[in-house]
């Protein structure tokens, strides 16, 4: 069950975490083991396949909002073995929003940043121009350790998608 999968892997400075595995099976069999695994229903987890993406879910009654994904791309190499990409994360909608916020803190730091110029050149008032472009990193890093706390409280839940995972393409 741990091919390739550093047990570290969680630990990472990423905020998502990825696996990649070779195996000998073609894609059409890996996904056909999901595809009958979701069409029988029963699981504890949901998951639904889109061309060769499988994506796996935590129930909505066990969800949070830090809930994570398993997103596997399954690939065909030139030697006729396939390569499994998998990708834990928040779901789309959240990590979406992250990512619109930090681009929002940096757009305002450049702002603040041509601004704290503009006023310094003209020899006006910039402590307030001054004042945002130290919080904008500050507040930066705190969605950077905002996403991490996310990421500590979803990995008991991560670890249960890796555990099923490995558990349908081990059949």
């Amino acid at each position: 069950m741990n091919e390739n999968i550093d047990n570290n892997q969680f630990s990472k400075i990423s905020l998502k975490p990825r696996f990649r595995i070779e195996r000998s099976e073609t894609k059409e069999v890996i996904v056909e083991k999901f595809e009958n695994e979701f069409a029988q229903g029963g699981s504890k987890f949901s998951g639904k396949i889109v061309d060769h993406h499988i994506i796996i879910d935590v129930p909505k009654n066990e969800g949070h909002f830090w809930s994570p994904q398993l997103h596997a791309e399954v690939d065909e190499t030139e030697a006729k073995n396939t390569i499994i990409k998998g990708l834990f994360g928040p779901k789309p909608t959240v990590w979406s929003l992250f990512m619109f916020i930090h681009f929002g803190v940096a757009l305002a730091f450049l702002v603040f940043l041509v601004l704290l110029y503009t006023r310094w050149s003209l020899e006006q008032d910039y402590q307030f121009a001054m004042l945002m472009c130290i919080a904008m990193p500050i507040l930066w890093f705190a969605l950077y350790f905002l996403g991490r706390v996310g990421k500590k409280k979803s990995r008991h839940q991560m670890g249960q998608l890796r555990q099923y995972f490995f558990e349908i393409l081990e059949r």
